[in-house]
């Protein structure tokens, strides 16, 4: 039954099909603590909430790097997911980076089939063949486009499976996916590029590490669920 799994999992993040998002119908929260360097920084946690065809997920993402006192990168976020009957109708943010403000505002529109975003990076329009970027969804292997969960900026990227993994977190072993993902576009300067190692465990559905390196060494960790 595993082997199955296995295969379905590959097969669904390889053809661009979205997972059902029903399949979180068991889930409440998401926790996950953000490391750098190996040291923890902050924290990222998604909690759901279901009601017949509707799901709602609610984001809190607090982190903040120090040196010498003197505050490198902080980031304090909040969003809210809407989905209906397997669709995102609505997303929000806030977020204030460095202390620069950021939001996104985005809208389904039912007529056109449509995305409509006011965000901080973009404003207009755009297919709804794209997932917010955040990282309680695996829907992010299946698609050749992101939307930034800060700025509403589009961002074009690439998925590679790399293999099977095992992972041990907290000292327990998990049977992982790994996979690559990176910006389409190479020449984007380096501050614009996406450029992820992310773990999927097989089991669970559930994106368990995800690893990069910006400034250091960048580790969001899944640290509770249920």
């Amino acid at each position: 039954m595993k082997k199955y799994f296995y295969l379905f999992i590959i097969l669904l993040v390889s053809s661009n099909a979205f997972a059902d998002i029903n399949n979180y119908k068991s889930l409440s929260k998401i926790e996950m603590d953000v490391f750098r360097n190996g040291e923890k920084i902050g924290f990222s946690n998604y909690i759901f909430s279901h009601k017949k065809n509707e799901m709602e997920v609610k984001n809190n993402t607090e982190f903040e790097v120090k040196l010498l006192g003197v505050n490198l990168l902080s980031i304090k976020s909040s969003s809210i997911e809407k989905y209906e009957n397997n669709k995102l109708v609505n997303f929000s943010s806030k977020t204030i980076q460095n202390n620069k403000k950021k939001f996104v505002n985005l809208e389904l529109n039912k007529d056109t089939n449509k995305f409509i975003i006011d965000g901080s990076s973009f404003k207009g329009k755009t297919d709804t063949d794209k997932v917010i970027g955040n990282w309680w969804n695996i829907n992010i292997l299946s698609v050749n486009s992101q939307i930034s969960p800060l700025s509403g900026s589009i961002k074009e990227q690439v998925v590679k499976l790399i293999g099977r993994e095992t992972i041990v977190i907290d000292d327990k072993s998990y049977e992982t996916l790994k996979y690559r993902l990176k910006s389409k576009n190479q020449n984007l300067p380096e501050d614009k590029k996406l450029d992820f190692e992310i773990w999927l465990d097989t089991e669970k559905g559930l994106l368990v590490k995800i690893s990069y390196e910006r400034m250091g060494k960048w580790e969001y960790i899944l640290n509770n669920y249920r």
